[in-house]
């Protein structure tokens, strides 16, 4: 080989484009060689934010497919109305699909709408149809209607023969009855955050409409988990944004961010979580490290509580 060549081999070696498939290369690796334990513990948590296009929706059935692909069971409740999250989970919801509808408003058992996900024998999900876009207005007159959720969801995770580690409910982005449910049946909050100008004043409203549930309707609700989603690390404005988030929120940040793929764009349109779709994308690998962050989290709480 001449100098020249040697020369341009090496200035390609050096190279950001190469630099960043060497990182996700060992990143993928570590990935491979991690292991985690589920303490036995269900942890339910609503994954939830106010404002749209955050990637709230994309977050959920990633981080449910990432959970499932470590050996964690796991179960994916839909409760917008525009079914994003059963769509790619592979899951049918049609008008007439047994639904989270139904449970919450024809007091049909959980256990009558649960699928298993075609990604993962691990991975469940409660559809949504169409019929849900209605149930803001039908749950007004309905009993207790701020709980039939949890309600419901408690029943099912009693009875049924084998136990969850996990429990994601995807929420509407706005505060009615869906959401008021869902932070009713929830432990944790789990809140994606885009990285961009706005993203902390919709994290003041949201807490605030924690707090709200806290002492009203669920005393046990915490905000545990903030994921930084489409981060463009070539900005300066997204890391600013991380480090205000990080500086407000220090133990609730996870340390893995999600970077903006078409990888994760594109996944949902083929039926699929990008987990599947493409395991060795940056998403992919993104995703994979923030679940590894909260089971980890998961088990070492359940550790200290031990002690």
């Amino acid at each position: 080989m001449s100098q020249r060549s040697n020369d341009i081999a090496a200035a390609f070696d050096d190279s950001p484009i190469m630099q960043q498939l060497q990182d996700l290369s060992a990143r993928r690796q570590r990935l491979d060689e991690v292991t985690v334990d589920f303490p036995g513990d269900t942890r339910v948590m609503t994954v939830s934010n106010q404002k749209g296009g955050v990637g709230k929706t994309t977050t959920t059935v990633n981080i449910a497919a990432a959970i499932a692909d470590l050996g964690g069971r796991v179960l994916v409740i839909d409760l917008d109305p525009q079914g994003n999250a059963s769509t790619a989970l592979g899951i049918p919801h049609t008008a007439d699909t047994t639904s989270i509808y139904d449970v919450l408003i024809n007091d049909v058992l959980m256990a009558d709408a649960v699928q298993s996900s075609p990604e993962n024998d691990l991975l469940f999900c409660v559809p949504s149809t169409i019929h849900l876009a209605g149930a803001e207005i039908e749950l007004v007159s309905q009993v207790a209607r701020e709980k039939r959720l949890d309600t419901a969801l408690r029943e099912f995770l009693d009875t049924y023969e084998q136990p969850f580690d996990f429990v994601l409910i995807d929420c509407p982005p706005s505060l009615g009855l869906l959401t008021i449910n869902a932070f009713a049946s929830a432990d944790e909050v789990f809140l994606p955050i885009q990285a961009e100008y706005y993203a902390l004043e919709g994290l003041s409203q949201l807490l605030g409409n924690v707090q709200m549930i806290q002492k009203h309707l669920n005393p046990r609700l915490r905000v545990t988990t903030i994921l930084l989603t489409m981060f463009d690390g070539r900005t300066r404005l997204s890391q600013q944004v991380a480090d205000e988030v990080r500086e407000h929120f220090p133990k609730e940040v996870l340390a893995s961010v999600i970077p903006r793929s078409v990888r994760v764009s594109e996944a949902p349109s083929f039926g699929q979580t990008v987990i599947s779709y493409d395991s060795s994308s940056a998403g992919a690998i993104a995703y994979r490290e923030a679940a590894v962050e909260i089971v980890k989290r998961g088990s070492s709480r359940k550790k200290k509580g031990r002690n």
